[in-house]
């Protein structure tokens, strides 16, 4: 008798939706342990930026981020870091507070765009 393997479905999502003028996609990608999320305006995968729940808050209500560049050799712009943060960080806690692989390649990371591109996450949303 012979096994089956059974391979567990990749949920993924995508949307284009222009932010102040700008062409934006969207692709979200659900893993068995993490979220993995493109977010560009070139067309490119960009700066990959990695957020973790860090194991060692106490305060399970408010829980802490880890956040890491897999590619160290990148130099990342304090904005750029941020704004990764802040859209990593909402996915995470959104999806349970699980892991998530974020690439980032923006042109307009104002604020409002910013606030513009979490709701296009959602409207992707896979987990």
């Amino acid at each position: 008798m012979s096994e089956i393997l059974v391979v567990p479905l990749i949920r993924s999502k995508q949307t284009e939706k222009s932010i102040n003028g700008i062409s934006t996609q969207v692709v979200c990608t659900e893993f068995s342990n993490y979220i993995f999320i493109v977010l560009t305006q070139y067309g490119k995968i960009g700066t990959l930026v990695s957020v973790t729940p860090d194991s060692r808050s106490g305060d399970i209500s408010t829980p802490m981020f880890t956040t890491k560049t897999p590619l160290t050799f990148f130099i990342i712009l304090a904005l750029t870091h941020v704004c990764a943060k802040n859209l990593a960080t909402f996915v995470a806690q959104e999806a349970g507070n699980r892991p998530v692989l974020l690439g980032l390649a923006l042109k307009d990371s104002s604020i409002e765009a910013i606030k513009a591109m979490k709701d296009v996450i959602k409207s992707c949303q896979v987990w």
